[in-house]
């Protein structure tokens, strides 16, 4: 089997699991009894774990070389919790099993994202592997906006397909062959030669990981109160359809994404990603119609199905090969924890403030500003020769 191959179960299990956590977590933190601003406080708990667990398993993997304990690990955490976390509601509690939950979760597609990018090397086509995981996505949330055997608002509904759908994800580690030995060992056996890292600015890298943070943090007012969203302010119960167009207008973006980063350029797309954001949520604060919002959930295209090869291809070309699990945890740092915790904690107070229309409009704003510095980078390139801004394609 070709490594490129190996890893698509992985992508494809992992999503499927992704498909209920990611859409309805809100929801089932609300179905507890929890207001906006609990929802907020519980989110950004999960952030905080989604800083911890993609760095501790990321630097196990890295010091050992082996990927398949640490993953077998990130899956058993959140399938113990799932169950404890529905019952014992007490908002101590809840944040005890909700970080442990995602503690786990964020650490799972880490991971595979490193051992990935280490084993195809920098010829890899990693989007065309990643875009499975996208497919699985769109099916499953499908699947659950129209079985019956699935109660969107019901926390002990979510909860049940949360814990039957990560105890499936574990197949591909024990049926994938030979992808999750030795880092070292694998590289030497496929002859592939050795990776290396391009000379980069300081700038060109705080460029990246500046645009990486503002984008992330302004989408985290879609990610994590879309469902809200729908459910209190537009009366419209389609959480798992407003997901599955998102993740369907990924799916050709994602697929083309290794040929437009060598075109274009990395942080190009990064900047691009952002301008969609900043429309995205202009669209939602203005134009809270179904039309509009099913057209807004059509620019996850640029958003996401563009932005996340083009952050992996940033930090691939950063961290080395040695280094690569600690190079995708800063990443899911910088990429998602971080932004996420402040942007979660701080969504959860304005819309109780507020509303929703500020939450956007304020997100907005944010997403404007990692334009900005990508224009400044375009800038300096402009008057100080474009050889010395240490850009990558």
């Amino acid at each position: 089997m070709r490594i490129e191959n190996r890893f698509v179960s992985f992508y494809v299990f992992s999503f499927m699991f992704y498909a209920i956590v990611t859409p309805y977590i809100a929801v089932l933190i609300r179905d507890l009894g929890y207001s906006s601003f609990w929802v907020g406080i519980l989110l950004g708990v999960c952030e905080v774990a989604g800083i911890a667990g993609p760095f501790v398993f990321g630097f196990w993997a890295d010091k050992t070389g082996n990927y398949r304990p640490a993953l077998i690990v990130s899956f058993v955490v959140p399938a113990l919790v799932v169950f404890p976390l529905i019952f014992w509601v007490n908002p101590l509690l809840s944040a005890v099993f909700l970080f442990l939950l995602t503690f786990g979760l964020r650490a799972i597609v880490s991971l595979v994202d490193a051992v990935t990018t280490i084993q195809i090397g920098p010829s890899g086509n990693y989007g065309r592997i990643r875009v499975w995981g996208s497919i699985a996505f769109i099916f499953m949330t499908l699947f659950f906006h129209w079985t019956p055997f699935m109660k969107p608002d019901n926390a002990w509904s979510i909860g049940l397909w949360s814990f039957l759908l990560i105890n499936l994800s574990f197949i591909p580690i024990f049926i994938t062959p030979g992808a999750f030995l030795k880092t070292s060992t694998v590289i030497q056996t496929e002859e592939k030669p050795k990776e290396k890292t391009v000379p980069v600015s300081l700038f060109y890298v705080f460029c990246g990981f500046s645009i990486i943070l503002l984008s992330r943090f302004a989408i985290t007012a879609v990610y994590s109160y879309i469902s809200l969203y729908l459910i209190e302010v537009v009366h419209w119960d389609a959480v798992g359809l407003v997901f599955a167009i998102a993740a369907m207008a990924e799916v050709p973006f994602m697929f083309l994404s290794r040929a437009l980063i060598l075109r274009f350029g990395a942080l190009s797309l990064l900047a691009l990603s952002a301008a969609g954001v900043c429309l995205r949520l202009l669209i939602l604060a203005f134009l809270p119609f179904k039309g509009w919002i099913i057209i807004s959930s059509l620019l996850h295209s640029v958003c996401f199905g563009l932005y996340h090869p083009a952050a992996i291809h940033f930090i691939s070309s950063v961290f080395p090969v040695e280094k690569r699990g600690r190079g995708m945890s800063v990443y899911m740092i910088t990429g998602s924890g971080l932004p996420s915790l402040f942007g979660i904690v701080a969504g959860g107070a304005i819309i109780e403030a507020s509303g929703f229309k500020s939450l956007f409009i304020i997100y907005a704003v944010i997403a404007g500003a990692a334009v900005i510095i990508y224009c400044l980078y375009i800038l300096k390139c402009f008057i100080f020769n474009k050889k010395n801004c240490g850009a990558i394609s």
